[in-house]
């Protein structure tokens, strides 16, 4: 009988495997390297090490990096782009904004479809979506026969105005079908039935250039795991948050773009729910670098505004994730203004930091680690073997001759910087977002977040820090518990006074019809189907929209608009009553509720930590070398209290409990670590 989830996450430097037994209610954690040059190789390592029998499995959830890295590396198959005449160039002019506006040497990086592989055909539609020149059938074949004559195997087909109306979109598909019957082919009104061409435009090409690599990679995992034995479908974790199976992700590859991210998101919600707190901040500090996302009101923020790279907008609803190049492998380096930095260049897994031993010379927060004692000199369980004294070679190499500081000193500074770059990006995402971080918890894990939470929270006087159970795995976490989910959308313009609410249900109807066949299509009976409505609003003249939760029946627009009128003071502090309001968009989540593993807190709680399992000096900033107990996170009970500074030591992280704090080992195996003496937002 099939009774094991499984779920995987490919990072940067890990690949982490999680495995929940549904008999026991136990759970397992596993981690192996990662082979960036076929992440499969590490999926298929980690469920061998683990000695996973796959027939026992009933369900397998994974977060992958493949599309993230092809738009990263743009290792692209042949591809086209096919569009209105005279909008050849819609994806290169873009909106003209540049990511840094004052440095005119800093260009944005190209189209991910060459100029020469972009082809404008005869057609035309007006604004309101009546066909003003019909497709020329004709030269549409001609195309198709010299895109078959070039070896192209994927397609975009992106033309104006198709929102309002697709028909010249799907026959120019139905002719490239016809004509390259082994191409992919993606049509921007499928993919993004939106209004601004180039956010539709390049969303649409990111869609084609990703098809034939993620669907393969997709189906090679598949295949593996079918003949392995396992009998389910893989689900594949999205931006948005939910998870797709292999049909849809072959009509939607491009939603697999920064998977991984969501997973921690996701996981650190859950965390947040389960210690009891509604605001908290996710701190997911890997090996190459730090995802930050906030949870307010128990709801994680949701952006359309995003990209991989600036200047290529991917417009689907996706968990807001701030990402910077700050984890465990960042370089430590003197600039040439004779200032310490520190990242986002990172060693990586390869050549990796310099107590790797692997090639590897140059100074990195994981060697600061070690250099301090903070990191002992086993990593992973055992599969990694930290060299101390490479570590500090580094350091005094590097850092602290050039600085002409003491090795601990030049050590705690790199540190500092590190945590300095996290605090900032923290203050990013929550106080210019109007909320204060002191009322929040922050959610401390990844492989080195637990090492540097509790300073990342002084910085910014968060009270509390939670460390999950397993925190270097707990974006594997993630992929457990979410549910399939798509994310549909509609065109929907108008002043809020004047709209028919039978004409705005009806609308959101036909969305609820298309989400509901989708989630059929994907197996999730009409029990198990959530639909959540938005409506995306603005006031009269504005350009930018904010979008709502909207519900049905009489009075519903009513009170939207009332909560449009909250959300925009919160968000940009004010509100206009007085000032009309207008209907931009209409949007739909469609949720397919899946199993998710039912954690069971202890009942029995001992409030001693019993003995260390060693004594070592550790560094501090505040004190100094301090003599400090290394516990053995497998040997403390649930309810085990103690002061630091302590270490905690796990197989897949650490955990630094500074002085001027408390600990505690909660019902649920998360580490809660209180900060002393920090002024609350009350006081301010």
């Amino acid at each position: 009988m099939a009774n094991v989830r499984v779920a995987v996450d490919v990072g940067g430097t890990f690949t982490d495997v999680c495995i929940f037994d549904e008999e026991t209610q136990k759970m397992r954690v596993t981690k192996v390297p990662s082979t960036p040059h076929d992440p499969m190789l590490a999926v298929m390592s980690g469920v061998e090490r683990a000695n996973i029998n796959l027939a026992d499995v009933s369900l397998f959830s994974h977060g992958t990096t493949v599309a993230t890295n092809a738009l990263i590396t743009r290792k692209f198959p042949a591809a086209a782009m096919v569009t209105t005449q005279g909008f050849r160039d819609v994806i290169e002019i873009r909106d003209g904004t540049k990511d840094d506006l004052w440095d005119a040497y800093n260009d944005v990086s190209g189209p991910y479809i060459r100029r020469r592989d972009r082809f404008e055909v005869s057609e035309r539609i007006d604004f309101s979506g009546k066909i003003i020149t019909p497709l020329d059938e004709i030269e549409a074949r001609r195309l198709a026969a010299l895109l078959r004559k070039r070896g192209v195997t994927t397609v975009a087909v992106c033309f104006i105005n198709s929102y309002a109306n697709p028909d010249n979109e799907i026959r120019m598909r139905e002719i490239l079908e016809e004509e390259l019957p082994e191409a992919a082919v993606s049509t921007s009104a499928e993919i993004l039935p939106e209004i601004f061409e180039h956010d539709r435009f390049n969303t649409a090409v990111s869609n084609a250039v990703l098809a034939p690599l993620v669907t393969g990679y997709v189906d090679r995992l598949a295949d593996q795991l079918k003949a392995g034995g396992y009998t389910g479908d893989l689900l594949l974790l999205h931006s948005g948050g939910g998870s797709m199976t292999p049909r849809m992700v072959k009509r939607y590859p491009v939603r697999l773009a920064a998977s991984g991210i969501a997973a921690g998101a996701i996981a650190a919600k859950h965390i947040a729910q389960q210690c009891g707190f509604e605001n908290a901040v996710g701190l997911d500090m890997g090996g190459t670098s730090t995802d930050i996302a906030l949870i307010s009101g128990g709801e994680l923020r949701i952006t359309k505004e995003w990209q991989v790279e600036y200047g290529h907008p991917i417009v689907f609803p996706s968990i807001e994730v701030l990402t910077i190049g700050a984890g465990g492998g960042s370089l430590a380096y003197i600039d040439i203004a004779g200032s310490l930095r520190n990242g986002p260049q990172s060693a990586g897994a390869d050549p990796g930091p310099a107590c790797y031993n692997t090639g590897g010379d140059q100074p990195t927060n994981c060697d600061a680690n070690v250099t301090l004692n903070r990191l002992g000199t086993s990593l992973a369980g055992g599969a990694k073997t930290l060299e101390r004294e490479l570590a500090r070679e580094a350091i005094n190499r590097v850092i602290a001759g050039p600085l002409q500081m003491e090795e601990a000193q030049a050590a705690h500074a790199v540190l500092q910087v590190a945590n300095a770059n996290m605090a900032d990006a923290v203050r990013l995402i929550s106080i210019r977002r109007g909320y204060d971080p002191r009322d929040f918890a922050l959610i401390a894990f990844g492989g080195a977040g637990a090492l540097h939470g509790a300073e990342v929270a002084r910085e910014l006087n968060i009270p509390t820090v939670v460390v999950p159970t397993n925190p270097g795995v707990t974006s594997a976490l993630g992929c457990l518990l979410v549910d399939i989910r798509h994310d549909l959308s509609a065109m929907f313009t108008g002043l809020a006074s004047a709209t028919d609410p039978a004409a705005l249900e009806a609308q959101f109807v036909a969305l609820e019809k298309e989400a509901t066949s989708r989630l059929r299509h994907e197996g999730v009976s009409d029990d198990n189907a959530v639909l959540q409505r938005e409506i995306s609003m603005r006031y009269a003249g504005q350009w930018r929209s904010l979008s709502v939760p909207i519900g049905s029946g009489r009075g519903a627009l009513d009170r939207a608009i009332e909560t449009f009128h909250q959300e925009h003071e919160r968000e940009f502090a004010f509100r206009q009553d007085d000032q009309p309001v207008e209907i931009y968009q209409l949007l739909l989540s469609a949720i397919g509720k899946t199993p998710k593993p039912a954690f069971v807190p202890a009942t029995e709680l001992n409030a001693d930590p019993g003995t260390p399992s060693s004594v070592r000096e550790v560094y501090f900033g505040e004190t100094g070398w301090v003599s400090t107990p290394v516990y053995d996170r497998e040997l403390l009970p649930a309810g085990a209290t103690f002061a630091g500074p302590a270490i905690i030591d796990q197989l897949d992280s650490t955990t630094v409990v500074p002085p001027r704090t408390t600990a505690e080992i909660d019902g649920w195996g998360n580490i809660r670590i209180h900060l002393h003496d920090l002024p609350s937002s009350k006081e301010s």
